[in-house]
């Protein structure tokens, strides 16, 4: 138990960092021209909802606290979205607005997770979720999959031969980050029928279900709604990181506990936040969303053929195995290498047990810089 000047031992664990673990120099020398490491868009959001475009006569109350639960309005009409979208009957009351996906994420797991009870991830997964389940004493439990089998059979069977009486919940990420994979709709179905079979919670990543760009995204809570906790985000929508907005949606009887988790860590999604995004769902940002679905469609298409990869389903990022060109140094001095060139790549190591693995996003930079990097990554592989 710690006891000062120690603290908990659980955080021991936890990454102090996972899009670069490269020294502060090297990052400040790389960041100012091809920073492809973190997940984010160049696009400003859709005009309208953008911060300039809310002022407190119009919105009285932008600068108070919001509801714990989320705006009245931001609840109705993110519940008319999920409805619409999941074919499943949703009601403001299974909706949490959240500080981010990342919020909604923790507050699922507060809710869902005793210490030392295991979380099985579907790896490679997006890289804080790991951190997530440490920081409420969970134990993240890493399951190889995508890119390891080839069938919705073979998967289950990973996650049977990890799972134990300590197993309480299965995560996965569809668009994934990081690899711009689908996961095939018998695979969310066989992952869904094997979670009721052995009463699992499914906690469901979907922040990437604008970012399609080949087949269709399968909802988890359209096969298992009484058991899926699903978060989403305006983050990555409609190019609002920055504001902190998301939510997440579940089975209404245990959103409050799920409110209690936010309640006692941030209290409310900020106001402004959740007023530039009901703004996004009015209709206004429709053009935007598709203008923006080209651009990272093409940028991504372009990026993997110029890398020699297949081309991705959906998200805004590849997985890149560069195994055959580590030397010595391994990954590290590859990643080094690559920020002497002015590339900031993020490391396999930070999304599951890929030693040998980067990840590059090609949405968070203009093309022309996007195309720029990726150029210093095609000469660094020989391609």
């Amino acid at each position: 138990m710690p006891r000062f000047p120690d603290v908990s031992p659980a955080l021991a664990a936890v990454e102090g960092a996972v899009f670069t673990r490269l020294p502060a120099a090297s990052i400040a020398r790389a960041a100012a021209r091809f920073p492809l490491h973190v997940g984010d868009t160049w696009l400003e959001p859709p005009p309208g909802c953008r911060m300039q475009d809310l002022a407190a006569a119009e919105y009285p109350g932008l600068h108070r606290y919001a509801s714990p639960r989320g705006m009245p309005d931001l609840l109705e009409a993110v519940a008319r979205r999920v409805g619409a979208r999941s074919g499943v009957d949703t009601a403001a009351s299974d909706v949490l607005i959240t500080a981010g996906a990342t919020g909604g994420l923790a507050a699922a797991v507060g809710a869902t997770v005793q210490p030392g009870e295991e979380v099985l991830l579907l790896a490679p997964y997006w890289p804080l979720i790991p951190g997530i389940v440490r920081c409420f004493h969970g134990v993240p439990v890493p399951v190889p999959v995508i890119g390891t089998v080839d069938s919705a059979e073979a998967a289950v069977a990973l996650l049977a031969r990890a799972r134990t009486e300590r197993t309480v919940a299965v995560y996965f990420g569809s668009p994934n980050n990081p690899t711009g994979r689908m996961l095939p709709p018998d695979w969310i179905a066989a992952l869904a029928a094997w979670s009721a079979q052995h009463g699992l919670w499914i906690l469901a990543d979907e922040v990437y279900e604008d970012s399609v760009f080949t087949g269709s995204h399968v909802y988890a809570r359209s096969l298992a709604p009484e058991r899926t906790f699903a978060a989403h985000s305006f983050s990555k929508a409609f190019g609002m990181a920055g504001n902190r907005c998301g939510y997440v949606v579940g089975p209404r009887d245990h959103l409050a506990s799920l409110g209690k988790v936010t309640l006692h860590s941030f209290y409310s999604t900020p106001t402004a936040s959740q007023v530039a995004a009901l703004r996004a769902l009015d209709g206004r940002a429709d053009a935007w969303l598709e203008e923006a679905h080209t651009h990272y469609r093409e940028a991504g298409m372009r990026a993997a053929r110029r890398l020699g990869m297949p081309e991705p389903e959906g998200s805004t990022f590849l997985f890149i195995d560069v195994g055959a060109h580590l030397g010595p140094p391994g990954l590290a001095g590859f990643l080094a290498d690559c920020a002497a060139r002015g590339l900031l790549l993020a490391p396999g190591p930070s999304f599951g047990p890929y030693p040998t693995h980067v990840r590059l996003c090609y949405t968070c930079c203009p093309p022309d810089v996007v195309d720029q990097g990726v150029e210093v990554l095609a000469s660094l592989l020989g391609r």
